[in-house]
């Protein structure tokens, strides 16, 4: 794209029109951008465009967004993006030219500048743009000259972005290489900026304290540099950093220590002192976690200042960072080998009244959050993501110094419960948040046991507890009264559910689908938590505690009451409920009662979620649900089918036809269970979806894949016959052709090809077979990993299992001659012993064996290398223990909120495909083996035992021996 007043015309034209309220003139302006986007030059013109001093501001922050996110695409597209990659000459001049206008822009348009600047340092920095760093120190020494600190922070704050990479990366040598050539080059002169800034300030303070608008600017300085420093130090502890220590901690000392009244007198300005102490904390905190021995001369007088500031930080929410960064350092103190400093007479009660409960206990903006924002209360309170918030981490604090202090700090916690809740009693309506604050205590300090859900405490006698404390709120026939309480027992119920005996836990199960009517989000997401963690419990032995029988009493009401829990406001997309509808649905009796209802009620929320899909984790437990119900119900009575599709197939029709894409795997896999529970011949309304199915277009989209595959997999069981008719045999082998080519997506390629031999006769697929062999020795050659040899080896077993010893050679043979004498030599006998899982490992050492005993090309004289080492193979592979060959997931794993929908394919546990045993007639593989070897060894005395000898490793000749003793064999 060249750079001319006609092109620069067109350009500004259309990020005019991207700003348009009207749809189509920003649609039409958006692919116009797309195409120019393609050509050679483009994201130079945007930023020459940017550069325009004539070009409008607002023009210039869309140009400054589309050139940030078209450096995101095409700088270093991904390895499978269809991206075009920025030529090599135009980032040159991009690098050339963007610090320069990042200084000079306005601050909107310098920050997306600033984010691009760093997206290309992320690939190129310091290796492929070595002049970086140097302009940006020259650009930095000049603004600090000058005393503009407008650019000096604009500056430090790109570098501070470049420097992140130092804090989350690997420690690898590339890494360190990159972090020595920042060190050589930048620490002299952050220390530089860091120490003039400071003495800026002290020269103010001492001046009468300065102008607040003054100050900011340098305190911003300060952070940055702060930030900078822990970026640079987060790795290991650099010589600069050791040499230099006292400069670095003098000065932050100071900004704990000291006060500033021209700032701390105003909120803003507080915030900007209060952000700068934070960085201070972070910085002391990875110094006393990665360097104490060096930091050891001013961890007192850290320590002290730390301590003194939060005696001062008031509880507005505004101040949460501070707190949290300053009670996180003292926390690490109290693990280290310097928690003597909490041993001083007073000390441990000191930090409990003065740090710990007044942290702890509930302020109005708690309150607020529990009302107006039930999900980030719950996220922050519940869910274990709240080691940020001042209660957690308050907490925190309190058994990082019961490590090496327990028996003081149980005791001193116990009394104060035990106070709190005295005073809860003497005033329960103005004293409320006291027993909250007991309960808190209580449920966070519980730790918990290694490698379970159980927790344990020496706080309180769990169970007295809950008959004195708890179990008053759950009683409490107004379940609207004091939701805060009623959230903190359902709490601390979901927290002990395993130590409170089952009779007790039934005996309140009908108070907990109670809570599930309360009008708080919070209380009635609490209830529905408890319910499903509680059917979670399992006895010793793994048995289930709570069963069907149960929750059968209580069964309609409960399912009665979590529907109408999703029609509270803002409990529409409520995840907490949808997934205990989920989890009571695969524990219950469902009978023909049961289903009517909660079909009727899962496809309205369904049909509703189509039409803005926002909560993925809630959209995925609506089809987990919809998925057991399916499951259990027409397991146990198969006339239930009807009634699913009568209710299931609009709501899939309309995500199929309207292109719901986040829905759409879902809906392929709902189908494929309902396919799977017909029988034969599949009802016309399937078949009518097949040639769908088979549309290239539908394969494109990664996420799509899987699914795709297992509805294909459940027409090929089912339908078999229909598939061999119009072609759609070959169809079906182009698509897993082009599956097994990639390497994303070859596992699921080999479970089409699987399902194909299964299911189909071998005349039906032998004008075929050979296309197959040639597609995949191929891929082959060039992709040697170890999935795809797993895969392809078990398909090759599971080929000769269906259709016999003879119909593989010959086929395999019938592409080159002698070739599967050449494949099982290089690739069969060699890589057995990877294979891992309970029916892989029995399919493909059945198959190994018949080849052994079966194949006359094997039997052969020429071959008894081949045999040898065959056998040697198969007894190496039966001879694991169980735990080496099992891979299994027998329960639903959780569902990760963070992932997205476009991100991958997401599984249904409850739709999911049922493994079948190919070899059911076979019980045991190990004697399949010596029984078939004894058989042969019969036909030719004295042959066999020869061969072993020669070929089979000595310790798979005793297990060889010792299987024979166990199943009365013999190999004469």
């Amino acid at each position: 794209m060249e750079w001319n007043p006609q092109d620069l015309h067109t350009l500004s034209q259309c990020f005019v029109n991207t700003l348009s309220p009207s749809p189509e003139p920003r649609r039409q302006a958006e692919a116009i951008l797309a195409d120019f986007s393609q050509k050679p030059n483009y994201g130079l013109a945007v930023l020459r465009l940017v550069a325009e001093p004539k070009v409008a501001e607002e023009i210039c922050q869309a140009a400054s967004v589309n050139f940030k996110n078209h450096l995101k695409a095409r700088w270093a597209p991904a390895p499978n993006s269809d991206e075009p990659k920025i030529l090599d000459a135009e980032k040159d001049q991009i690098k050339a030219l963007i610090v320069t206008l990042m200084l000079n822009a306005t601050p909107k348009i310098q920050g997306q500048l600033s984010e691009a600047l760093v997206l290309i340092g992320k690939h190129d920095f310091p290796r492929l743009w070595p002049t970086l760093l140097p302009e940006l120190i020259g650009s930095l020494h000049k603004a600090s000259q000058t005393g503009d600190y407008a650019s000096v922070n604009g500056i430090l704050g790109t570098a501070n972005s470049i420097f992140k990479k130092f804090r989350y990366e690997y420690k690898t040598n590339d890494l360190l290489y990159d972090l020595k050539y920042c060190l050589d080059n930048f620490a002299g002169t952050l220390l530089e900026i860091f120490l003039k800034t400071a003495n800026l300030i002290e020269s103010a303070a001492n001046a009468g304290g300065g102008n607040a608008a003054a100050l900011k600017p340098l305190f911003e300085s300060q952070r940055l540099c702060c930030r900078i420093f822990f970026s640079l130090n987060f790795q290991e502890l650099p010589e600069f950093f050791e040499d230099h220590m006292n400069e670095w901690m003098t000065e932050q000392r100071k900004y704990l220590a000291n006060s500033y009244p021209a700032l701390e007198n105003s909120a803003d300005g507080l915030a900007v002192v209060d952000e700068l102490r934070a960085a201070v904390c972070e910085n002391i905190n990875l110094y006393m976690e990665k360097n104490e021995e060096e930091f050891q001369a001013y961890l007192n007088g850290f320590a002290l200042a730390v301590w003194n500031l939060l005696t001062t930080v008031s509880q507005a929410s505004s101040r949460d960072q501070l707190a949290v960064t300053a009670i996180k350092f003292l926390t690490t103190v109290s693990t280290s080998v310097h928690h003597n400093l909490f041993a001083g007479d007073g000390v441990i009660p000191q930090i409990c009244q003065g740090i710990v409960i007044p942290n702890v206990r509930l302020r109005d903006e708690d309150e607020e959050l529990f009302d107006m924002n039930y999900i980030e209360f719950i996220r922050r309170d519940m869910e274990g993501s709240d080691l940020d918030t001042r209660r957690r981490i308050a907490c925190e604090l309190l058994k990082g110094i019961a490590t090496n202090y327990k028996p003081q700090v149980t005791n001193l916690v116990s009394v104060q419960i035990q106070n709190l809740l005295t005073s809860f009693a003497a005033n329960p309506s103005e004293n409320w948040k006291d027993k909250d604050c007991a309960i808190y205590l209580v449920v966070s300090l519980a730790t918990k046991r290694a490698g379970g859900t159980s927790v344990t405490t020496d706080l309180v006698d769990v169970q007295n507890f809950f008959g004195t404390v708890i179990v008053p709120e759950l009683q409490s026939q107004d379940v609207n009264g004091y939701p805060m309480l009623k959230a903190g027992a359902l709490k601390f119920f979901t927290m002990f559910r395993n130590h409170i005996p089952k009779p007790m836990t039934l005996q309140f199960f009908p108070d907990l689908i109670r809570f599930l009517r309360a009008e708080s989000n919070v209380v009635h997401s609490y209830a529905a938590s408890c319910i499903e963690k509680l059917l979670l419990v399992k006895d010793e032995g793994g048995q289930a505690r709570y069963t069907s029988v149960d929750i059968s009493p209580v069964l309609p009401q409960l399912m009665t009451n979590l529907f109408e829990a999703l029609k509270v406001p803002e409990s529409e997309e409520n995840q907490y409920v949808m997934k205990c509808i989920m989890r009571v649905l695969g524990v219950a009796d469902i009978s023909r009662e049961i289903v009517g209802p909660c079909i009727t009620g899962l496809t309205l929320i369904l049909n509703k979620a189509c039409e803005n899909p926002k909560n993925p984790v809630f959209n995925h437990y609506i089809f987990e649900s919809v998925a057991v119900l399916v499951k259990r119900a027409c397991g146990k009575d198969a006339s239930l089918i009807s009634i699913f599709e009568i209710n299931l197939f609009p709501s899939i029709q309309k995500i199929l036809v309207e292109d719901v894409q986040e829905f759409y795997p879902y809906a392929l896999q709902l189908l494929a269970q309902l396919v799977e529970l017909n029988r034969p011949p599949i009802p016309q309304s399937y078949m009518q979806i097949f040639p769908m199915l088979l549309s290239p277009d539908l394969w494109r989209k990664a996420s799509n894949v899987p699914a795709l595959v297992r509805l294909l997999q459940a027409f090929l069981q089912k339908a078999p016959h229909e598939l061999n008719q119009e072609g759609r045999l070959r169809q079906v082998l182009e698509i897993s052709n082009k599956l097994v080519s990639a390497r994303s997506t070859d596992e699921q390629g080999f479970y089409v090809l699987n399902t194909v031999v299964e299911s189909l006769d071998f005349n039906v697929i032998a004008p075929y077979i050979g296309q197959i062999w040639s597609a995949l020795f191929t891929v082959l050659q060039s992709r040697q990993t170890g999935k795809f040899i797993k895969c392809l080896l078990i398909f090759m077993s599971l080929f000769l299992v269906k259709h016999g010893s003879t119909n593989l050679v010959d086929s395999v043979n019938g592409i080159q001659a002698n070739l599967f004498l050449m494949i099982l030599g290089q690739f069969w006998i060699p890589n057995l012993t990877l294979i891992t899982g309970v029916i892989e490992t029995k399919l493909t050492a059945v198959a190994s064996t018949r080849l052994l005993c079966e194949s006359q090309m094997l039997l052969d004289a020429a071959a008894v290398e081949h045999w040898g080492k065959l056998l040697n193979s198969i007894v190496t592979l039966l001879s694991r223990t169980e735990q080496d060959r099992v891979e299994e997931d027998p329960e639903m794993p959780e569902f990760s909120e963070n992932v997205g929908y476009s991100a991958t394919f997401i599984r249904l546990h409850n739709a999911g495909k049922t493994e079948d045993d190919p070899l059911k007639d076979i019980r045991d593989a190990k004697e399949f083996l010596v029984t078939s070897l004894a058989r042969l060894s019969a036909l030719s005395p004295g042959r066999y035992p020869q061969i072993i000898s020669q070929y089979v490793e000595p310790t798979n000749q005793a297990e060889l021996l010792r299987l024979c003793n166990s199943y009365n064999c013999q190999i004469v």
